[in-house]
């Protein structure tokens, strides 16, 4: 901690953010406590970032969180041991750093890759140190202990693969086969999303739970439409027909002009960027851009309207009315079973996992 306190950063915002990485992945505070602890050790998480076909767009935007700074938390909370876009070394230096990290700890280290894989067989794309991406892929993923994609990229092809893909782009997933892959796409991907399962597999030894395309269900189990702050006005028929017009000025459902989060599957709705309300496309005005989803983000166009998946109101707030100044005991009433839930939710979920803590323990 020394270390980061003549940085400026005191215990308290150390705690805050591995807190908030935990609280990312649906873990309790107490569990954001015991990966602040680890992170404050030596057993920081050793952490090989490869880079491919991107814009490290992704990395730009972990520089750019607060809460605090991850620019400064960062050799913190991690060991960041290869990064291109970020390291001092370069050339033979950088290649070095790279050995060493993977040797000394093989097996344990977080492969975080961004960006996507070109496949055509001449290899004249994407040559990092003399070796294909392919190459250094396999090379590198044989080792770790986990692997994270970061972005969209990475999960799926991303903008690389878009028609007509004259490169063979694809994900880490199509090309690493023998291990478990975990893919936080977006464009960029929230960091949060990234952190907490990093710090959960140094700390616990576990990754979050997936969804059947690799995605961790605690940000990417509901559509960004069921939790969007415009969702009252897609349930009152009331839409934005322009962008500019009254309704798009009063904040109306942004459906008609092309807006993907229907059938997008991710957090940002709920998870702003570096904690800045209001700091996500829809918030800014825009629709979503599905880019999460690869059926959606850079193969459909941007103004064509999607099937809404999850089509019924929610039962966590009412119908939108004119007059909203009664506050009723059934509302109320509402409120209170919400909380309760969510509280009883927590309990069990600290329960569980001080209940797996212990078992893994005395094995």
């Amino acid at each position: 901690m020394s270390e980061l306190e003549t940085k400026g950063v005191s215990r308290r915002d150390f705690l805050k953010v591995a807190t908030m990485a935990a609280g990312a992945v649906g873990l309790p505070a107490w569990a954001g406590e015991k990966m602040a602890e680890k992170a404050a050790s030596s057993a920081k998480p050793p952490v090989i970032w490869l880079h491919f076909q991107e814009c490290t767009g992704c990395s730009e935007s972990l520089l750019r969180t607060s809460a605090p700074d991850v620019a400064q938390l960062i050799l913190g909370l991690i060991s960041l041991d290869y990064h291109e876009t970020l390291m001092v070394p370069s050339g033979y230096q950088a290649e070095k750093s790279l050995e060493e990290s993977m040797e000394k700890n093989a097996g344990k280290y977080v492969l975080v890759v961004e960006g996507a894989i070109p496949t055509k067989e001449d290899g004249i794309y994407c040559r990092v140190g003399g070796k294909t991406a392919m190459e250094t892929l396999k090379k590198v993923a044989a080792k770790a202990g986990a692997i994270v994609s970061i972005g969209s990229c990475a999960s799926w092809g991303g903008i690389p693969s878009a028609d007509p893909n004259p490169t063979g782009a694809v994900g880490v997933n199509k090309l690493v086969t023998d291990k478990p892959v975990v893919n936080i796409p977006g464009c960029p991907a929230n960091p949060y999303n990234l952190l907490g399962t990093v710090l959960q597999f140094a700390t616990f030894g576990t990754l979050p739970a997936l969804d059947d395309l690799g995605r961790p269900k605690f940000a990417y189990a509901r559509t960004i439409h069921e939790d969007c702050p415009r969702r009252p006005h897609f349930d009152a028929g009331r839409f934005a027909q322009k962008y500019g017009d009254e309704g798009h000025k009063a904040g109306y459902c942004l459906y008609k002009l092309g807006c993907k989060g229907p059938a997008t599957h991710a957090n940002c709705s709920l998870n702003h960027f570096v904690e800045v309300p209001g700091a996500w496309p829809i918030g800014i005005g825009h629709p979503c851009f599905g880019c999460t989803e690869q059926k959606l983000g850079f193969r459909m166009p941007l103004h064509d309207t999607v099937d809404v998946e999850r089509p019924t109101a929610p039962g966590t707030y009412p119908a939108i009315r004119p007059d909203h100044s009664v506050v009723t005991p059934a509302s109320v009433g509402v409120a209170g079973l919400i909380v309760g839930g969510l509280v009883g939710a927590g309990y069990m979920a600290s329960k569980k996992l001080s209940n797996d803590t212990e078992k893994q323990g005395k094995e």
